[in-house]
C-alpha cells in the first residue's frame, strides 16, 4: 500500500521554496535601492535632478521584474 507523504519531507520542500521567494523580494528590494541610488548619484553629478534618478528607477523595476518571472517559471 502507499503511505501517506512524509510531513518533514513536505516541511522540507515547502521552506526551501518559501526561501527563494523571500531571496526573491530582497533581491527585488535591493536592485530598485540600487538603481534608484545610482540614479540619484548621477543627478547630483551632473545636476539633472529627477532625470537619472527616473531612468535608474525604471532599470530597478525592468530588473525586478525579470527576477520574478525567471524565479517564478521553476515552479511552474
Amino acid at each position: 500500500m502507499d503511505e501517506p507523504p512524509d510531513d518533514r519531507q513536505t516541511e522540507r520542500s515547502l521552506s526551501a521554496g518559501a526561501s527563494a521567494f523571500l531571496g526573491l523580494g530582497l533581491s527585488m528590494a535591493v536592485s530598485l535601492a540600487v538603481c534608484a541610488g545610482l540614479g540619484m548619484l548621477v543627478d547630483s553629478l551632473l545636476h539633472t535632478s529627477p532625470a537619472f534618478l527616473l531612468v535608474g528607477l525604471a532599470a530597478g523595476v525592468v530588473l525586478a521584474v525579470l527576477m520574478f518571472i525567471s524565479t517564478v517559471r521553476k515552479y511552474l
